[in-house]
């Protein structure tokens, strides 16, 4: 008897791990994917999108020239 509850339980357990990872996959995977689709739709509604390197150049002079008023 105890041979066949491990023939049996032994499928069973792998099986309901395997639903569990694709369970975890595929909501992580829906995350993913409802995060980006907010993060455009922020985008286009803010109208910001892609920054060009101008604005980092822009940040730093500006800090720059903070330090040198602060001096």
């Amino acid at each position: 008897m105890e041979g066949i509850g491990m023939q049996i339980g032994v499928p069973v357990a792998a099986i309901i791990a395997v639903a569990a990872v694709t369970f975890y996959a595929v909501s992580f995977s829906e995350i993913r994917e409802k995060s980006f689709k907010e993060y455009e739709d922020k985008e286009d509604e803010d109208g910001m999108g892609f920054q060009s390197s101008m604005s980092s150049r822009e940040r730093r002079a500006r800090r720059k020239a903070n330090k040198k008023s602060n001096t």
